[in-house]
């Protein structure tokens, strides 16, 4: 199966530091205006989810959820989370106190990983 998200080096090593000092963490990215479209990094079950929010997948063990309008609009996009130096659009993440900032670059799946995409779970 095709995972439909995946994470840079930096990123991986942004959230071993992040999970020694807060445990377990998840992620959401919202697709509003007011919340910024960057995802952000909660120590798990720090956010509520709404209903029929979509769970993309897991990196490092945490799970990362999208707003419901987010995965419509990029359900064939491919999720790759990145990190990046400086302060972010939302200042509530996780990452902010390091001065560092997670990022998501987007790509569109092939014809044949459509077909073989791993299935999403959604909040109840």
């Amino acid at each position: 199966m095709i995972q439909r998200i995946d994470s840079t080096e930096k990123a991986k090593e942004l959230i071993t530091v992040l999970k020694e000092k807060h445990g377990e963490l998840m992620f959401y990215q919202a697709g509003g205006c007011c919340e910024g479209t960057q995802p952000q990094c909660f120590e798990k079950g720090g956010y509520y989810l709404r209903m029929r929010d979509v769970c993309l997948g897991e990196i490092e063990g945490c799970e990362f959820w999208v707003d419901r309008d987010l995965f419509e609009y990029w359900k064939f996009s491919h999720f790759t989370l990145d990190v990046l130096d400086g302060f972010g659009v939302g200042g509530f993440s996780l990452e902010t106190p390091l001065q560092k900032t997670f990022k998501i670059h987007y790509r569109l799946f092939s014809e044949e990983e459509l077909k073989d995409l791993e299935p999403v779970k959604t909040a109840e």
